[in-house]
């Protein structure tokens, strides 16, 4: 009798332990299992908005991210920069986007007319205007832009015209002021307006011909003159949620920030009108 109950005595300390033990990895697998369906939670919550936008409005959206993101906690927002014909081709090549800013109306009517943008989100929410150019230690006398004298030109910046909507713009008044046929050997075509701008800053070119809000946010650069509006095309700036979009609530809530005061304040603050 004393050696069965010395042996039941035994199997208990031997059995307890692992007893205990399979409890406390239940516990521990039931907690790592909650704090896994709550952070499956919060990530469902969570939304990236991806917006392409044209390249002049970078330093924009860069500062209006941080107000927007701090009033929407749950929603962050990815930038795509480019020229406002490019991004049309990504976007009708199904590349992922939720948002599209434009830098002319043109851009996006090509994709409203193929019901790639949802047509009641569409706004228009700045202005902006062109100026001529040129590298701040440039010595030049020129004045006006019916100053420019091609003879007297090496290199001449501007937008490419068939994707680039300033080049377009920029086409629309050297044709107006007789220019763009004696320019064609000196252009050299940027594929945005930011490159654009960089040929001058680095005074790879003459003079350049580029947004107002572009040649405001450049310390390297001064402006020779502004071309009137009726030279050209009313450069227009349109947003509008892209069709394809999931998340087409937040993407109106970005719309409405952009276009509130705060956003109009931003606006203001690089140079749109």
């Amino acid at each position: 009798m004393k050696k069965i109950a010395y042996l039941f005595l035994l199997l208990c300390i031997i059995f307890i332990p692992y007893g205990c033990t399979s409890s406390n990895e239940a516990k521990e697998s039931g907690l790592i299992a909650k704090q896994s369906a709550t952070k499956s939670t919060v990530d469902e919550n969570n939304v990236e908005l991806m917006i392409s936008a044209a390249a002049s409005l970078t330093d924009t959206l860069n500062d209006l991210k941080a107000g927007f993101e701090s009033e929407n906690a749950h929603i962050t927002l990815t930038f795509n920069f480019g020229s406002s014909g490019k991004l049309v081709q990504q976007i009708e090549n199904g590349a992922p986007s939720d948002i599209f800013l434009s830098a002319s109306k043109k851009d996006m009517d090509t994709l409203q007319d193929k019901k790639l943008i949802v047509d009641e989100t569409r706004v228009d929410f700045a202005e902006n205007q062109l100026v001529l150019i040129a590298n701040k230690d440039t010595d030049t006398s020129v004045a006006s832009f019916e100053e420019i004298d091609p003879s007297a030109i090496g290199h001449f910046a501007i937008g490419e015209p068939e994707s680039v909507p300033v080049g377009r713009y920029t086409k629309e008044v050297l044709e107006h002021l007789d220019l763009w046929d004696p320019l064609q050997t000196k252009l050299v075509l940027g594929s945005d307006v930011r490159q654009v701008l960089t040929h001058v800053e680095m005074g790879n070119v003459d003079l350049g011909i580029v947004y107002s809000s572009d040649a405001k946010i450049s310390d390297d650069v001064k402006v020779l003159a502004t071309a009137k509006p009726e030279w050209h095309e009313a450069i227009v700036y349109p947003i509008a949620v892209v069709s394809e979009s999931k998340h087409l609530e937040e993407a109106k809530a970005f719309i409405a920030y952009l276009t509130s005061d705060k956003g109009k304040e931003i606006l203001k603050k690089y140079g749109f009108k």
